[in-house]
C-alpha cells in the first residue's frame, strides 16, 4: 500500500508500517495463501480486505471477518459485493472500477448489510489496486461517531487481546515487558504480572540473548520481521515459537518499542526433529543412515577438493554376523551391532563420520588427511576391536571384520565412485581371510599387506621370545660413573633382524599389543636392576619408556608391577617411567593423577624429550615428575656458543629449584658433556659415553669404567 493511502486510513495501528504492507503486492495467487497480512493486521480496528477482480473475499482480518459475520478462513468463497446494500450496488462497482484504473486510493461512502433481512450499517470504503494488477485491496470503516467509534474500538481489541489464540507481547525502547496478554502469560507459565517490566532476555538462554540484540538494531531500522525464536519457561522447558515483530514509533520518528504475534510452535518442531531425525539417523545405533552419509560425504569431498585435502572411505562388512543373528535370535544380533557401533566410534576422530547403511554394513569417512599410512592405524584399531568377543548375555560370540578402503583423488573422484570401489576393496579383504583391511590400490595395497605382515608377525614375537632388551647408560657427570640405564626394546625377526622400536611400536599399539610388550619390558627391567643393584651398586635404576596407551591402563597393571618388584626384593624407586611431554598433555588432568598415584606407590617419573612439547617448568610439579630429560636439540650446538648453553644453564638452575634432577640426551662430543658438568647437569647419554647395549656389555662397561671427559 503506498504512502498516501497509509496516510488516509484512520486508526491504522502504528506498528503496522509500510514497509510491511507492500508485501501485498505479491499477486492474487500468493495473496490468497499465509502472509504477513494475517500477522500485522489482526489487530487493526477496522477491516482489511484482500479481494479477486470478482470481489472473492481472499484475505480478511478479524475485524472485517466480525463486521460480516464470516470465518475469516472464508470457506464458502463469499464475495464483498453480496453484502453491499442493493442501492449502493452502482457505487459500489463504479469504486472497484475506479480503484483498478487508479494509482492512488479511491473512496465511497455506502451501506453493508450483514443478511438480507437486518437493517445496513453505514461504512466508508478505500480501495487500491494491488501492484500487480491482480487484486484490489480494500480498507473497511464503520461510519459511526467519533465517541461511539472510539468505545466500539476499544470493547473490540479487549475482546481480541484477551481471547486471542496467539500471544501478544510489547516491550518498550528498552526491551523491557509492558505489555503481555494472558495466552502469552500462560504459554510461559507466569502470571501477567510476573512479566511485566521484566527484561526480555530474563525469558531467554545465552543464543536466544544475541539474537535478540541484533533483531533489536534491525527493529530500530524500522525493519519488521518473521521468525523462530526459542524461549524458557518458568519451569525452565523450551518454548519454541514463531514470532512476528514490529517496531513502533512516535510521531516524531523516534522508537518507542515493538510489538510482538506469538505462536506456539513447540509440538510442530518436535515432530519436525523427529521425522529429520528418522530420516537421517539409523534408528538402531543413532549412527547416521546411508542418507545422511551420502549427504556428509557429498560435502567432505567438496571440501577435500576445495582445500587440496586427502580422503579416505572406510567400507565395513561384519565377517559371520548372519551366524550370531540365525543362532542367537535378532536381539542379540541387534546387541551385536550397537556395540560394533560404538567399538568403531572409539577407533575414529571426533570429526570422522561413522555411519551404518543397513544390516551389517558400516562405512567411515576419514576427512583431512595428510598422507594414506594414516588410514592404517584407524583401520587397524577397528578390525582389532571387532574382533574381541561381544558379551551379549551368557554368549559371548566373536566375529571379525573385512574392510576396503578407497582414497580420494587417488582412486575415484565422485561419491558414488568411492563408495564403488571401497565396496570392491571390501570383497578383496574377504577373499583374502577376512578379519583385515584392503586398499582398492594395488600399490597401496601391497604396502598394506606388508604393514599387516608385521602386525601378524608382533603377535608370536612374545610367546617366540623374539623380543630383547637393550640399555644405554646414563651416566652421572660429577662422578663419571653409571649409574643409571635406560631399557630400549629390540625385536629379533627372524627374517628382518634387529628391529629399533620405530619399525613395529606403531603397528603393536594400533593392534592392542602395547600393554602386553609393556609389561614384559618392565618385568624383563626389573629383574635386570636386581641384579645390577647386586653387581653394580645398591642405588642403581633402569628407565622404562611408558606409552599414553598405558598410563591410561588400569591402576592394577602398576599394582602387579609392584608385586613384582616386591617377589624380586627391589625397591619400587628402582624403576624410572619415561613418559613424553604428548603423553603428559593428553588429557592432563588425568595424566596429573595417575602420576600421582604411580610417585605414591614409589615408582619414579621423568619427563623426557623435554623442549620439544608445550609443557613448562611451573607444571612439572604438579604431574609428579622426579627426572627432567632435556632433548638432544638443546645439546647438539651447545660448543657453538648458540645461546643453547645459557638456555641450559637456565633450565638446569629451574628444574634444581623445583627439586628436580636433570638428564641430558643425546650427548655426543666430550665438550658438550664439559660443558653440561660446568652448567650444573646430573646425569648425561649419549653416543659419547656408549649407545645401547645388551645388559652383559654394559655390566663390562659399568665396571670397567667410563674415562672421565671433561
Amino acid at each position: 500500500m503506498d504512502k498516501t493511502m497509509h496516510a488516509e486510513m484512520p486508526g491504522l495501528p502504528a506498528f503496522a508500517e509500510p514497509a510491511a504492507m507492500a508485501t501485498f503486492a505479491t499477486g492474487a495467487a500468493s495473496l490468497a495463501e499465509p502472509s504477513w497480512f494475517n500477522d500485522i493486521y489482526l489487530l487493526a480496528p477496522v477491516g482489511y480486505f484482500v479481494l479477486a477482480f470478482d470481489t472473492t473475499i481472499l484475505q480478511m482480518n478479524v475485524v472485517g471477518a466480525d463486521l460480516l459475520g464470516l470465518a475469516r478462513a472464508n470457506p464458502e468463497r463469499a464475495t464483498l459485493r453480496q453484502f453491499v446494500a442493493p442501492r449502493f450496488l452502482d457505487d459500489f462497482d463504479h469504486l472497484l472500477r475506479r480503484a483498478v484504473n487508479s494509482t492512488d486510493p479511491e473512496q465511497c461512502d455506502l451501506q453493508l448489510l450483514r443478511s438480507r433481512n437486518q437493517q445496513g450499517f453505514p461504512v466508508t470504503l478505500r480501495a487500491s489496486a494491488d501492484s500487480s494488477g491482480q487484486g484490489v485491496r480494500v480498507v473497511l470503516e464503520p461510519a459511526e461517531g467519533k465517541l461511539a467509534a472510539l468505545e466500539r474500538s476499544e470493547e473490540r481489541f479487549r475482546r481480541i487481546v484477551h481471547n486471542a489464540e496467539e500471544g501478544i507481547w510489547e516491550i518498550d525502547a528498552a526491551a523491557r515487558t509492558s505489555f503481555v496478554n494472558p495466552k502469552m502469560a500462560r504459554m510461559l507459565g507466569y502470571a501477567i504480572e510476573e512479566m511485566l517490566d521484566q527484561p526480555l532476555i530474563a525469558f531467554m538462554d545465552e543464543e536466544g540473548r544475541a539474537i535478540l540484540e541484533r533483531n533489536i538494531a534491525r527493529r530500530q531500522r524500522g525493519l519488521a520481521e518473521r521468525h523462530e525464536f526459542k524461549f524458557l519457561r518458568k519451569d525452565g522447558a523450551d518454548l519454541w515459537a514463531t514470532l512476528v515483530t514490529n517496531p513502533i514509533f512516535d510521531g516524531d520518528g523516534v522508537y518507542r518499542g515493538a510489538l510482538a504475534l506469538v505462536s506456539d510452535i513447540t509440538d510442530s518442531r518436535a515432530s519436525a526433529e523427529l521425522v529429520w531425525q528418522q530420516a537421517n539417523f539409523d534408528a538402531l545405533t543413532a549412527l547416521p543412515n546411508r542418507h545422511m552419509f551420502h549427504d556428509r560425504l557429498n560435502q567432505e569431498l567438496k571440501k577435500a577438493q576445495r582445500e587440496g585435502q586427502l580422503l579416505a572411505l572406510l567400507f565395513i562388512d561384519l565377517d559371520g554376523f548372519k551366524d550370531v543373528n540365525d543362532t542367537l535370535g535378532h536381539a542379540h544380533g541387534d546387541g551385536l551391532l550397537v556395540e560394533a557401533a560404538r567399538r568403531i566410534g572409539l577407533c575414529v576422530r571426533g570429526a570422522d563420520t561413522v555411519a551404518r547403511l543397513g544390516g551389517d554394513e558400516f562405512t567411515v569417512i576419514l576427512s583431512g588427511l595428510e598422507q594414506a599410512s594414516c588410514v592404517d592405524r584407524i583401520a587397524q584399531g577397528i578390525v582389532t576391536q571387532l574382533s574381541r568377543p561381544f558379551a551379549l548375555g551368557v554368549a559371548q560370540p566373536s566375529i571379525s571384520a573385512s574392510i576396503g578402503i578407497a582414497l580420494y583423488p587417488a582412486d575415484a573422484a565422485t561419491p558414488e565412485a568411492l563408495l564403488h570401489v571401497a565396496d570392491q576393496a571390501m570383497y578383496a579383504a574377504k577373499q583374502g581371510g577376512r578379519n583385515r583391511y584392503s586398499y582398492f590400490t594395488p600399490d597401496l595395497q601391497l604396502a598394506a599387506q606388508a604393514r599387516q605382515q608385521v602386525t601378524l608377525d608382533l603377535r608370536s614375537a612374545l610367546p617366540l621370545q623374539q623380543f630383547e632388551l637393550h640399555y644405554q647408560p646414563i651416566v652421572n657427570l660429577r662422578t663419571g660413573k653409571i649409574e643409571r640405564a635406560e631399557a630400549l626394546l629390540r625385536w629379533r625377526h627372524p627374517q628382518r633382524g634387529l628391529l629399533a622400536p620405530a619399525e613395529f611400536l606403531p603397528f603393536a599399539e594400533s593392534g592392542g599389543m602395547m600393554l602386553q610388550i609393556g609389561d614384559w619390558v618392565f618385568r624383563q627391567a626389573a629383574q635386570q636392576a636386581r641384579q645390577w643393584q647386586d653387581e653394580l651398586g645398591k642405588g642403581f635404576q633402569v628407565s622404562i619408556n611408558q606409552s599414553a596407551a598405558q598410563l591410561r591402563g588400569d591402576t592394577a597393571l602398576y599394582v602387579e608391577w609392584l608385586r613384582h618388584t616386591a617377589s624380586l626384593g627391589l625397591a619400587p624407586r628402582s624403576i624410572v617411567l619415561e613418559i613424553t611431554e604428548n603423553v603428559l598433555m593428553d588429557g592432563a588432568a588425568r595424566a596429573a593423577e595417575r602420576l600421582r598415584d604411580l610417585r605414591e606407590m614409589g615408582l619414579q617419573v621423568a619427563l623426557d624429550n623435554f623442549g620439544t612439547g608445550y609443557s613448562s617448568l611451573s607444571h612439572l610439579k604438579h604431574f609428579g615428575i622426579d627426572l627432567l630429560k632435556l632433548d638432544h636439540s638443546f645439546i647438539q650446538y651447545l660448543a657453538n656458543d648458540s645461546g643453547d648453553l645459557a638456555m641450559c644453564e637456565a633450565l638446569i638452575a629451574m628444574a634444581h629449584r623445583l627439586g628436580l634432577r636433570v638428564v641430558a640426551e643425546g650427548v655426543e662430543t666430550a665438550a658438550q658433556s664439559g660443558l653440561l658438568a660446568m652448567a650444573g647437569c646430573d646425569y648425561a647419554q649419549g653416543y659419547v659415553f656408549a649407545g645401547a647395549l645388551p645388559a652383559a656389555e654394559l655390566t663390562a662397561l659399568a665396571q670397567r669404567g667410563l674415562p672421565l671427559l671433561h
